[in-house]
């Protein structure tokens, strides 16, 4: 896999995730939808790398992603924690995968 400053820069999205989570009460909603938009973009385009369909229901974590980044006005700050680390966790393994070029 030729390596290009998209992917390269998954590690530190990844780390951002992590402390968006751990900081939520310091983030707007506006900068929350971003992360959470950004990551289904991430876990879309690296499913794709990795031929990883999704399945487009509830329990499709794009889906819920999506939920969530448009919902965030209205969940609490616990569900939104959950959400970025879902999403941090999706990032990471869809990164490993791809970036071990097993597929």
């Amino acid at each position: 896999m030729t390596t290009t400053a998209e992917t390269s820069s998954v590690p530190g999205f990844v780390a951002k995730l992590v402390r968006a989570a751990n900081e939520v009460d310091r983030l707007t909603a506006s900068e929350i939808e971003s992360l959470l938009v950004r990551a289904m973009t991430t876990v879309r385009d690296l499913r794709e790398q990795a031929g990883i369909p999704g399945s487009g229901t509830e329990h499709d974590a794009i889906v819920r992603l999506d939920i969530a980044a448009k919902g965030v006005v209205t969940f609490s700050q616990t569900n939104i924690s959950a959400s970025l680390r879902e999403a941090a966790d999706l990032v990471r393994t869809l990164w490993i995968i791809v970036d071990s070029g097993r597929l």
